[in-house]
């Protein structure tokens, strides 16, 4: 450590002590905390193995409630004060420069830290050696556009003081993950009004913050990025398992079974059959006994709706990997293969299917569905903060250890969508799973006509915005 990184450390180091013996917070940085707490519960599940890296007296990190809790702060009477205010957690007196750790960790928490540290990249690559392929690092800096106004804010009285800050920006830091082997999943920003103003806070941060050109002026810039996998020979490879729901669709059966390829270690084609008017149920019967080198199961849902037989079709399952293939063979079974090299070589963690970039065959997709079908891909790239292109795409893949995440927490949006596109595509956005979109070109049907009713879905799928807008994007 050079002299002038010893005098920056000690400095900051005497600084955040003397803030811990004072234990002073202005009502602006206390309004402000309290909404950051409320922002990474949104982020982070309870019971994950999380640790914060410039923890303070660890009030953030027990918020979180994790099963296992890690704090890590440079302040010594800072690391004093939270491990008194919350024994039950782990805390340790180091710089984040010079951390050395032998776990990982579900989640790293880097919360107003990157604006005060010597050497970003180097703090960068620390954690990256905390992390596995599942983990999330999430970050919080101050916007550049606020620093005249922190500064008359802390002449005012309004905000502690500090010392000279690191003025990021959020291309700074995606860069400097990126030179870490690191890629940023979702990038957004929050809290326009750091203020305890009752009614007008409440406006500013859960709405207006939202919006542009509201959000151009927010405090706080958010980040959520995760370790970029390294290209490797497989040493094994997963099961996969089709789940096929096939209603009135008699016609298509055989072609299933000449079709879709074996992928993996092995393929499970898992065929949903609901409530057919045709012999659809029957004609997978006789091809299951026709085909007995295919591994298949034949299920009959006792719900309805697509959404439903998907998830009896992912209960059931046996593979590793999960896929959806609509019977109606509008998705050519041709095309899975893509998919699961997307999912495998962790391009990607939700693979999503794509009508909309090739031109499609004539009757493949009436106008007013195509229209329909471009303003939901805009509106819920917004919602999500990553860019899907065709949500109503039937073609979805991804692994079961992430489904069964996202059952376990289907609470929080509840049993509300029939088409299984949204319940999946929500759960993934909630676990902040990289979402990443293979083009397909989509056929016209070739037997029977469709199951989707324009008017009535269209509306559906509206009332479906708005309630994605209440549970993911205005918290």
């Amino acid at each position: 450590m050079d002299k002038a990184q010893l005098a920056y450390q000690q400095k900051r180091i005497a600084y955040w002590d003397a803030v811990a013996v004072a234990e002073k917070q202005l009502t602006g940085a206390r309004s402000y905390r309290q909404r950051l707490a409320e922002i990474f519960q949104t982020l982070v599940p309870p019971g994950r193995r999380i640790i914060e890296i410039g923890c303070a007296q660890g009030d953030l990190l027990a918020g979180l409630y994790p099963a296992r809790g890690v704090g890590v702060d440079f302040s010594e009477e800072m690391v004093h004060r939270a491990q008194q205010r919350h024994p039950h957690l782990s805390f340790i007196n180091v710089d984040a420069q010079e951390l050395q750790l032998d776990e990982t960790f579900d989640f790293i928490i880097l919360s107003d830290l990157l604006n005060d540290v010597w050497d970003v990249q180097t703090v960068l690559e620390r954690i990256v050696g905390l992390t596995e392929p599942s983990s999330r690092i999430v970050i919080n800096f101050y916007s550049r556009v606020w620093q005249l106004p922190l500064a008359a804010m802390r002449k005012l009285g309004l905000a502690l003081p500090a010392l000279e800050q690191n003025w990021l920006t959020g291309e700074d830091i995606a860069n400097l993950l990126y030179l870490c082997n690191c890629e940023v999943i979702r990038r957004w920003n929050e809290i326009l009004f750091p203020l305890d103003v009752p009614i007008v806070k409440q406006i500013c941060n859960r709405f207006l913050v939202k919006l542009w050109p509201f959000r151009l002026a927010a405090v706080a810039n958010f980040m959520i990025a995760r370790p970029r996998l390294q290209e490797c020979p497989r040493s094994e490879e997963p099961r996969v398992s089709v789940i096929v729901p096939a209603r009135n669709e008699e016609g298509n059966i055989p072609s299933i079974f000449e079709r879709v390829p074996e992928m993996g270690a092995g393929t499970e084609l898992v065929f949903v059959e609901g409530h057919s008017h045709d012999k659809t149920y029957d004609a997978i019967g006789d091809a299951i006994a026709q085909h007995p080198e295919r591994r298949c199961r034949l299920l009959r849902q006792a719900g309805k709706g697509k959404g439903d037989a998907v998830r009896l079709g992912f209960k059931e399952a046996t593979g590793n990997v999960l896929m959806i293939l609509d019977a109606d063979l509008t998705v050519p079974p041709e095309d899975l293969p893509r998919f699961y090299e997307a999912l495998v070589s962790g391009k990607g963690e939700f693979v999503n299917g794509v009508r909309l970039v090739y031109p499609m065959e004539d009757q493949a997709m009436r106008f007013l569905n195509l229209m329909g079908n471009k303003f939901f891909s805009v509106a819920f790239s917004w919602l999500l903060g990553q860019p899907i292109k065709d949500t109503l795409c039937g073609t979805k893949v991804l692994l079961k250890e992430h489904y069964e995440l996202i059952a376990a927490n289907r609470s929080y949006f509840g049993d509300f969508d029939p088409f299984g596109d949204f319940d999946l595509i929500f759960g993934a956005a909630r676990l902040n799973l990289k979402i990443v979109d293979v083009p397909i070109r989509y056929r016209e049907r070739i037997y029977g006509t469709t199951n989707i009713q324009r008017w009535k879905h269209g509306l559906l799928l509206l009332r479906m915005v708005l309630f994605a807008a209440r549970k993911i994007k205005f918290l």
